[in-house]
């Protein structure tokens, strides 16, 4: 299995379930959601670490940077709109 340098997690807002929910096409499997951002974060990590502890790739880093990149669509009123 390939070096990990860095793990990459996108987080989406589910506004139907109202969760964000988190994956990463850097670890297989990953797949958390939270009400908040704040509460996210820390499951990410817990995650993250048992996938990687399981079935992981291999690093050379005592510790592995986690980058959590968040989207979120909202909308406003146009008020130009008929």
């Amino acid at each position: 299995m390939a070096s990990l340098d860095a793990i990459v997690v996108h987080a989406v807002w589910d506004e139907e379930a109202s969760v964000w929910v988190a994956t990463s096409d850097d670890i297989d499997g990953l797949v958390v959601e939270a009400a908040t951002m704040e509460a996210l974060e820390p499951k990410v990590k817990a995650a993250l670490s048992d996938l990687i502890e399981l079935n992981g790739p291999q690093s050379s880093l005592h510790e592995i940077p986690v980058r959590i990149l968040a989207e979120q669509t909202s909308r406003i009123a146009n008020p130009h709109a008929a």
